[in-house]
């Protein structure tokens, strides 16, 4: 079990802030999360969840980075302004 903490529009899209999930790869956690979304009403894709920065126990990581009993996951969306 892993804990996912979700951080910006990811955030605020999904209507998540954190939640625990089975996961042996960072990209098993989009199905949880969309599926979590779609029962708040909400709807995100695997594009909006792919589009960010990812931390696993504090190091940048990947959609395929294998995970671990324990492992904190944070999804940080990227913002852009002007």
């Amino acid at each position: 079990m892993v804990n996912v903490k979700l951080f910006g529009l990811l955030r605020l899209d999904s209507g998540v802030k954190e939640f625990a999930a089975e996961a042996e790869r960072v990209k098993d956690i989009y199905t949880v999360l969309i599926e979590m979304a779609k029962q708040n009403g909400k709807t995100i894709t695997a594009r909006n969840i792919g589009s960010c920065a990812v931390m696993v126990n504090g190091q940048q990581a990947t959609k395929n980075t294998k995970l671990n009993d324990g492992d904190q996951v944070i999804f940080m969306s990227m913002v852009a302004g002007g």
